[in-house]
């Protein structure tokens, strides 16, 4: 009987044809097959609906008493078992006295069956029931309707996951369906078989907590809301994600800030250098850290750093830690632009970048597209897996082929999207904590007695937080900021989301343990000079006061200093670096850290235009102070220039050199006096 209306109750049609009726009984006998008796009632006992919404005894246990299943008193269970019969009818909270009467009938019928001896079926009889009150108990609900949303798992065959072993330890939260009336025309089976979900529902209670105290601090800073991930990355699986801080809150709760796509902000620089590494560089390649401007195709595109300040020479491994929003352009420019970065976020599995690369430009990088947490903790994962993109799943068993991120069907297949050397050095990177310590301080909460790979990422304007971080064993992403898009009050990545994943990743450590890479065979450490970022001569080292260590492949190793790297050579080394002219303004601001260790080289008949860069398109803007038609222009190279245009007029103004710019393209030359050597630029002007 009970094998004939489960599956009734599976089969998609309502119709009591005598054709389902043969499919259950088909169905009942395969079932029978592969089942011992014992097992088939325990599964029909666990899908049977107790009213209020109730699938199984345990939860209906919790529902009505508050209680285990295990800790029930006959007469409780008695209750529990008088309610499959007319679950509406005999609700014990709108109908407690026909509930009572079918519960004293249960215990008779178990006196005469002898499950319960004469005091025991007096006493129980007379045990009052002390009902809970009602309440919807949903675990994980962000979870649960984000595994919901995806029509992969309610194909035509139902719920079709198989169980499947190789969670963590406390993995493995069942979910019931219930009924899902949201798609016209599709009504999801009441008792549909059990997924088996990847999630650890003491981990995700945890982060829940977390999320809530966490956000609760914030509350002065104009912060709402947040969201947390956490992935097992040798599997894939989503151990915990919560998507705002109260599911139940009016208004914004029950929005998803895991799949919510939000400005990253700086958390796709690991990517750019990811790429860079790539293409040849290492973590000791230097970048210019000065004020840049970019041609771009709807104008000039100009970075500043998060503090408005500019660091001069940088290796990448401290470019990087410490989140340099210009050295990042740069990196990015020096490796084809947007295109290569997009690809690659792409095959790390970000879904939001469907635009052409030109439409966010090269500050790609620094977070002026969408990305969600769950996809960017999945690409952290990419990170920690050594270069590997696995799909994340939510159920123990994918679906055949098919992955488990919702409203997707591209085939999930693993591949490796970088090398693990290039992969391995952005974790050191990551995991340095002195290398970050510029921005940083050495007391953030990016710190760790245990080697942990971080980085923290704000949106313009305080909107959103970020803070990703991987161990070899798992990825952590935190979301903080507003559903509403407002502002946060001055908080940035590391005192907004930093701490939060702090706290995550400590629960993780101390209760399943985390480890750190092994350095690749073919990974060498030499001494460097830090602000050359080339090797010194090893008889040399040990009188060098500039001497830092730095990882590299055997086959990628940087070149050996030489005399032309120094103006000049001090005693025990103490050197004066030469630096080019792209550093000229730089050495001559307040930004100036080197002093007196760096001057600029002699670079005779050296010359560029560094503003306006060619291709550059001006508006005129008739709100702005004379429509904004007064450029200055800045060369780099010697003193002794001149500036030559024949459609435009240029004056001397404020010491400098400044254009009058009309509608029109242009040309502009400067010239050196001395040397007859030229540069020209060329640009548009438009009217608004």
């Amino acid at each position: 009987r009970c094998l004939s209306d489960w599956s009734s109750d599976v089969c998609s049609s309502d119709l009591r044809s005598l054709r389902t009726k043969l499919i259950e009984a088909v169905q009942a006998l395969r079932l029978e097959q592969v089942w011992d008796k014992q097992r088939i009632l325990a599964a029909y006992l666990n899908r049977l609906d107790y009213g209020n919404f109730n699938r199984g005894c345990a939860a209906t246990a919790d529902f009505y008493f508050a209680k285990p299943l295990r800790d029930l008193s006959p007469a409780e269970c008695a209750l529990l078992a008088a309610l499959p019969q007319a679950p509406t009818r005999l609700n014990p909270h709108t109908h407690f006295k026909q509930a009572l009467k079918r519960q004293q009938w249960v215990l008779g019928q178990m006196y005469h069956a002898g499950w319960l001896t004469a005091d025991q079926w007096r006493r129980a009889i007379q045990e009052p029931l002390h009902l809970a009150t009602a309440r919807r108990v949903f675990e994980a609900p962000h979870f649960v309707d984000l595994l919901l949303s995806d029509d992969a798992f309610f194909g035509p065959q139902g719920f079709g996951v198989r169980q499947s072993s190789g969670a963590l330890p406390g993995t493995g939260a069942v979910l019931k369906a219930s009924e899902d009336c949201r798609t016209p025309g599709r009504r999801r089976a009441l008792s549909a078989p059990t997924l088996r979900t990847t999630l650890d529902l003491a981990l995700n209670r945890f982060a829940e907590t977390a999320l809530r105290q966490h956000v609760s601090r914030l509350k002065e800073q104009h912060v709402s809301d947040g969201a947390v991930v956490v992935l097992d990355n040798k599997t894939g699986d989503v151990l915990a994600l919560v998507g705002s801080e109260n599911y139940f809150a009016p208004a914004a709760g029950q929005v998803n800030g895991a799949w919510a796509a939000r400005s990253p902000g700086s958390t796709l620089k690991p990517f750019t250098y990811l790429l860079a590494l790539e293409h040849g560089a290492t973590p000791a390649s230097i970048v210019a850290d000065v004020p840049t401007e970019f041609a771009t195709a709807t104008g000039l595109f100009t970075p500043v750093n998060y503090e408005r300040h500019c660091y001069g020479p940088m290796r990448y491994r401290l470019a990087l830690a410490n989140s340099l929003n210009i050295s990042a352009v740069k990196v990015l420019a020096s490796v084809g632009g947007p295109e290569p970065l997009q690809r690659l976020l792409q095959q790390c599995g970000l879904s939001t970048l469907d635009r052409p690369a030109e439409h966010f430009g090269l500050g790609l990088t620094i977070g002026n597209a969408e990305a969600r947490l769950l996809e960017l903790a999945n690409a952290y994962a990419c990170l920690a897996r050594l270069g590997e993109y696995k799909p994340y799943r939510l159920v123990l068993d994918s679906w055949g082929e098919r992955g488990n991120t919702p409203s997707s069907k591209r085939v999930a297949t693993i591949r490796q999207v970088a090398s693990p050397a290039s992969a391995y050095l952005i974790a050191d990177i990551l995991s340095d904590n002195a290398a970050r310590a510029l921005a940083f301080g050495l007391e953030s909460p990016l710190r760790f007695d245990f080697p942990v790979a971080c980085k923290t990422g704000t949106s313009s304007d305080f909107r959103d937080n970020w803070a990703f971080g991987y161990t070899p064993e798992f990825t952590v992403g935190v979301w903080v900021g507003n559903f509403d898009g407002s502002p946060m009050k001055h908080v940035s990545g590391v005192t907004g989301a930093a701490p939060l994943l702090h706290d995550v990743i400590e629960h993780l450590h101390q209760h399943y343990g985390t480890t750190w890479y092994s350095a690749p065979t073919n990974m060498v450490e030499c001494w460097i000079h830090p602000i050359t970022g080339k090797r010194l001569d090893p008889a040399a080292t040990q009188y060098s006061s500039d001497a830092v260590s730095e990882k590299f492949l055997v086959s990628n190793l940087p070149p050996v200093e030489s005399l032309d790297d120094y103006a000049t050579i001090r005693s025990h080394r103490e050197s004066v670096v030469r630096l080019g002219n792209e550093y000229r303004d730089w050495l001559a601001s307040g930004d100036n850290w080197l002093g007196d260790r760096a001057m600029l080289a002699a670079t005779p008949g050296a010359l560029r235009i560094l503003f306006p860069p060619p291709g550059t398109i001006f508006y005129l803007d008739p709100d702005l102070p004379d429509q904004g038609r007064r450029i200055g222009l800045r060369a780099e190279g010697p003193e002794s220039l001149q500036w030559q245009s024949d459609s435009l007029q240029l004056i001397q103004e404020g010491g400098r050199q400044v254009a009058l710019l009309t509608e029109g393209r242009h040309r502009i030359t400067v010239r050196d006096v001395l040397t007859g050597a030229q540069a020209q630029t060329r640009f548009e002007v438009l009217a608004r």
